[in-house]
């Protein structure tokens, strides 16, 4: 609505960014939580591969579990600034961005934002409940666009991803056994997985832009 700053673009280069990170680790994600979930958490914070670490630390089979859930806890949150910083910058520009013209997405992201300003700061616990909302992204670009400090936001983030990962972590240890057996053969396929994402990836990135000037 505004003639851009740098500041604007800086943001809006960093979500595209986002995106094509998000997009590339799919395949290593994949493949990592076949060969080694602990390697998986402390460069990702993946949430399923903090519940295999926790299934195999149950087991004895995880020494290493508490560095890499710490890193984890880090990693996991590395981009969320960039939300509060689009909300900072734009406000709930953001949202209606993303809802687009879309009357399910505008309904979505409108049940989330309705939730989020109910929530307040208490609502960066709730953001990472896996319900099909764009919970997170609406209460994080909020978070910016209420002049929460970026101090106050990294906090109370960090602290609801630990919270949230040890939840994962217990439920991984609770199941035990069964899990550690399910991933043992998960691992014959993980590669196999692995290069199908990756085929997955590259095609739909080739023929997406024919399919749109086709259209």
């Amino acid at each position: 609505k505004n003639k851009p700053g740098r500041a604007d673009y800086w943001c809006m280069g960093w979500i595209v960014f986002m995106g094509l990170f998000g997009l590339a680790m799919l395949p290593l994600r994949a493949w990592l939580l076949g060969l080694n979930p602990q390697l998986l958490v402390a460069l990702t914070g993946s949430r399923s591969g903090t519940a295999a670490m926790g299934a195999l630390a149950s087991q004895g089979l995880a020494n290493w579990w508490v560095p890499a859930m710490l890193a984890g806890t880090i990693m996991s949150i590395k981009f969320d600034w960039v939300f509060w910083w689009a909300g900072k910058l734009w406000g709930r520009g953001m949202i209606e961005v993303w809802a687009g013209r879309s009357k399910r997405a505008a309904k979505n992201y409108a049940r989330a934002e309705r939730w989020a300003e109910k929530l307040g700061w208490l609502g960066m616990f709730i953001a990472y409940i896996p319900i099909p909302l764009p919970l997170m992204q609406v209460i994080f670009v909020l978070a910016g666009a209420s002049r929460m400090s970026l101090r106050r936001f990294l906090l109370l983030d960090f602290l609801a991803s630990t919270v949230w990962l040890l939840f994962y972590f217990g439920l991984g240890w609770v199941i035990g056994e069964p899990a550690v057996q399910l991933l043992k053969e998960y691992a014959k396929y993980a590669n196999y997985v692995a290069i199908a994402l990756i085929v997955f990836i590259v095609g739909s990135t080739m023929f997406a832009p024919k399919k749109k000037s086709a259209a």
